[in-house]
């Protein structure tokens, strides 16, 4: 949601903005952070369904804020000011949100506020890895270098996203086309030629009796089955918004074969560039860990890292706080972390395992999209074999008869 505010800073200057937050009081939370006494606050949006439409459709994607890192980026690089950077940037961007986004981040920094803090009213759209980045990059006044590396790093990330999604889109695609083609035969073929069956009293083969009495059972109870998919699918969408289904989604997805170690690849790559970088701009390990779990989008790995902070936060090294499960993080990692840790040089090290991971999620992606388009032809083309058999045998027997 979005959020109106009016509010008077530790200087007495009044200042007037907006915030994004998921309630009211994550609003004030989000303020009252920035050292800002508020002193109106009212929401610039609704729960309508039309609202939730427009909203999603006028979000800040993946893509306009790796387009907007970079250019802004560019132009710090250029010696360009901040203030004057984003007004640059907020007249050349198309996207309306982000649009109005950068004006409010330009209002803020001409207004007295620094860019984390105008960032951070904007949880939603720059994660606290983000936030905290330029946070140290005020401190060490490396702020060019700094969002350098947050536009590669995000760079990146896109495209390792972008390549996993496509790479699924060709097997989703065909699946979906087999399951379409399947139910047409099965809800208005098959019934059309039943009846040619019954009379001739032909020998029918297992296969073709099955497809039969499914047929039978999707004509007779078609809505049925449809009003359970559509319940089970808004179960299932309500469910995963939910922390306990959102856990359970992502512990599942750990464990699909193949996939599972994608994903569990990829989270480690992310995670140990991330620590990298933090503890390379001068953030302590304990907060460093605390903030990567921000970057990997998965609850389980999020919980553990959680478990990892308060370890390193007890006395103990990051390499032994990360043995508390090699299932999640391995060996190499843990072994990485340790030698940079006796030699200090773990933000090397953990650059060095982002960098193995990476290129083996590189590598495993390579081979998914070389192998699952000939498994898929072999796949869908067997089952096409057994459904137009299960037609096709009774009635080749049935003109031998004749």
């Amino acid at each position: 949601m979005k959020f109106k505010y009016t509010g008077r800073n530790k200087e007495g200057e009044l200042q007037t903005g907006n915030v994004d937050a998921a309630n009211r009081e994550a609003a004030l939370n989000i303020l009252s952070g920035h050292d800002l006494v508020v002193l109106e606050l009212s929401t610039l949006s609704t729960n309508g369904f039309f609202d939730r439409v427009g909203s999603y459709f006028n979000r800040v994607k993946n893509k306009d804020l790796v387009i907007f890192t970079r250019q802004f980026a560019t132009l710090l690089e250029s010696k360009i000011a901040i203030g004057s950077s984003l007004r640059t940037l907020q007249a050349q961007t198309i996207n309306s949100r982000l649009k109005d986004i950068i004006f409010d981040l330009s209002s803020d920094v001409e207004a007295g506020l620094v860019l984390s803090q105008a960032l951070g009213k904007f949880p939603n759209v720059f994660s606290e890895f983000y936030i905290n980045l330029v946070r140290s990059a005020e401190v060490t006044g490396r702020m060019d270098e700094v969002m350098l590396f947050l536009a590669d790093y995000l760079e990146k990330e896109y495209a390792l996203k972008m390549r996993v999604r496509n790479a699924l889109i060709y097997p989703v695609v065909v699946v979906a086309l087999f399951v379409v083609v399947a139910a047409l035969m099965v809800t208005l073929v098959i019934p059309a030629i039943k009846p040619i069956f019954e009379e001739s009293h032909v020998a029918l083969p297992i296969f073709t009796r099955i497809l039969l009495g499914t047929s039978d059972f999707f004509v007779a109870w078609w809505w049925a089955i449809l009003l359970l998919v559509i319940g089970l699918l808004i179960f299932a969408l309500d469910y995963a918004k939910t922390p306990e289904g959102k856990a359970v989604y992502d512990e599942l997805s750990l464990k699909i074969p193949i996939f599972g170690e994608l994903l569990k690849k990829l989270y480690v790559a992310r995670l140990a560039e991330a620590i990298a970088v933090l503890i390379q701009g001068g953030i302590p390990a304990t907060q460093a860990v605390e903030i990567a779990s921000h970057t990997v989008a998965n609850a389980v790995y999020r919980d553990l890292l959680h478990e990892v902070g308060e370890s390193v936060n007890s006395g103990k090294l990051i390499s032994q706080a990360f043995g508390i499960s090699e299932e999640y993080f391995p060996p190499m990692l843990i072994q990485m972390t340790s030698v940079g840790e006796a030699t200090g040089r773990l933000e090397e090290m953990l650059k060095k395992v982002s960098k193995f991971y990476t290129q083996e999620v590189d590598s495993l992606v390579g081979n998914l999209v070389e192998l699952i388009q000939p498994m898929m032809m072999v796949g869908i083309g067997t089952m096409v074999g057994l459904l137009f058999a299960a037609i096709l045998l009774p009635l080749y027997n049935l003109a031998q008869a004749f």
